[in-house]
């Protein structure tokens, strides 16, 4: 195998794939890339047999070929060497070695033969369906920050995606919870996608198209089964299996009796709830809110700092009422809102609050309350 590669290229590439690949491996080979040389371009693929990311690559002096070598260890190389340089990239007669060129630069690298690198992408997906970059980041963006990392319910560690249908017909919603709190988010259901299983996208995998849709411009095809999804944005191909487990019924926790609407502006409470917690070092400490009238009155105490509280102008007009929440909770929850108004629906304090973005029908959140 030879060829020569534009650093930058190559670079980007290595990028995408070299993230999915374990610092530490049990597994010899899957602490490498694969190299292929096909058709005027180099085909790279990574994997930990979980996600396999694939990318093609423009290049030239090609020699057929294909080879594997250590993922991170190339990429660094990559990374360090000038910028506009031309790599080449060529294997010896035997395949053990691969020779890495720039310049004056030159590192031989070992390799482990094609043959041993596991493919994941075996398999047929039943429903494939095409959706905008922004939509697809949007609905994990407006998720992501509930997944559970609790890995005894394994079936919580990732996003719930299926469709649903809605007053103006079918929805692709995605949902996430700790069992503290719940988000949801949805949008029109894509042609496709009907009929598609409700599936658990996985957490590292949402992490990683999240990445993947930074860079995305403009639409992503998705193709599903009951057991696999596939990504492909651009040259850029991610196949992941899905979590093996049934979703809870997340409805049943969405509560749809609470009448005390608290209207306040997103970005003051988000501050206040930033600056009252600071008394406290413990992570997770309560903050109470105490409402009358149109004045909310937020508080934290800690047996070791002391007290702090702040008082904010509010629309509110039912029952007095002190609830308290995990001030993490809420900041990740108000991190989230688009709008200017956030609308909290309180019941009383022993009941989970439906939280509302102002500014995207699309979206809610389920907050459950602490004692204080």
């Amino acid at each position: 195998m030879r060829i020569i590669i534009e650093r930058s290229n190559l670079l980007k590439s290595l990028s995408h794939v070299q993230r999915v690949v374990e610092r530490r491996n049990t597994i010899p080979i899957l602490s490498n890339v694969l190299l292929k040389t096909e058709d005027g371009a180099m085909r790279l693929k990574a994997t930990d047999l979980d996600i396999e990311i694939t990318e093609a690559v423009p290049a030239s002096g090609e020699q057929p070929g294909a080879t594997t070598v250590p993922a991170h260890l190339l990429y660094d190389i990559v990374r360090k060497l000038a910028d506009g340089s031309e790599v080449s990239l060529q294997t010896d007669s035997n395949g053990a070695q691969m020779t890495v060129s720039a310049g004056r630069s030159q590192f031989r690298l070992q390799c482990l033969p094609e043959a041993d690198f596991p493919d994941i992408t075996a398999g047929t997906f039943t429903h494939t369906f095409t959706i905008k970059a922004s939509d697809l980041a949007r609905l994990i963006e407006r998720t992501q920050f509930a997944i559970s990392t609790e890995e005894t319910r394994y079936y919580l560690n990732g996003i719930f995606l299926h469709t649903v249908e809605g007053t103006d017909g079918l929805r692709l919603r995605a949902v996430a919870t700790d069992g503290h709190r719940l988000a949801r988010a949805e949008m029109e259901a894509p042609a496709g996608s009907e009929g598609m299983p409700g599936i658990i996208v996985p957490r590292k995998t949402v992490a990683e198209i999240q990445k993947l849709l930074g860079e995305a411009d403009d639409t992503v095809t998705v193709e599903l089964s009951d057991a696999k999804i596939r990504f492909t944005l651009g040259k850029v191909v991610m196949t992941s299996k899905l979590i093996d487990g049934t979703f809870p019924d997340y409805g049943r926790v969405i509560p749809t009796g609470n009448d005390k609407a608290l209207r306040l502006d997103r970005s003051s409470f988000s501050a206040a709830v930033d600056r009252v917690s600071t008394i406290s070092s413990e992570r997770g400490r309560a903050v109470k809110l105490a409402v009358a009238d149109s004045q909310l009155t937020l508080t934290v105490n800690s047996p070791d700092s002391g007290t702090a509280t702040e008082e904010l102008a509010v629309g509110y007009d039912a029952d007095e009422i002190e609830i308290g929440f995990n001030a993490k909770y809420l900041l990740d929850i108000t991190g989230q809102l688009s709008g200017e108004e956030a609308v909290f629906m309180l019941a009383d304090p022993g009941s989970p609050t439906l939280i509302r973005d102002g500014g995207d029908e699309n979206t809610l959140y389920v907050l459950m309350p602490m004692r204080v």
